[in-house]
């Protein structure tokens, strides 16, 4: 299985559905063109919940977005991540470097500190802005 982005944009926020493989080869150049293009937003937002498998040329993918967003005054978040995801992301220590969140975290966090972020039982994913930092 490749990589599959499903993008969804509420004004000055994208939310990127992530579901597959994030690794070496088109992946990456998929997922690095998927939030490149994203110039005209404020928050961008990586849903790795269905992302089964992801290697090194992921992680560093995940690195340069991260670089890339912050040069660009983007903020970018990774949320959701699958098992698989979450436990590479902290073997290697990127939840230091990435803003990285579950949904559970999302009960924990005080206003102003997260953001409003679900699915919807139609797959919809809904992000309120007002709880997205400025």
């Amino acid at each position: 299985m490749s990589l599959y982005i499903k993008t969804e944009q509420a004004g000055d926020v994208a939310v990127l559905q992530c579901t597959g493989r994030i690794v070496r080869g088109e992946a990456l150049h998929l997922l690095k063109d998927a939030v490149t293009g994203l110039t005209r937003t404020r928050v961008i937002v990586l849903d790795l919940s269905g992302v089964r498998m992801i290697d090194c040329g992921g992680l560093g993918m995940l690195v340069f977005l991260h670089c890339w967003t912050r040069d660009n005054g983007i903020q970018l978040k990774v949320v959701n991540p699958s098992n698989f995801a979450r436990q590479m992301l902290e073997l290697t220590q990127l939840t230091i470097v990435l803003h990285v969140f579950s949904l559970e975290d999302a009960s924990e966090v005080q206003p102003n500190q997260f953001f409003r972020y679900r699915k919807t039982k139609a797959g919809i994913t809904e992000v309120n802005s007002a709880f997205l930092d400025v």
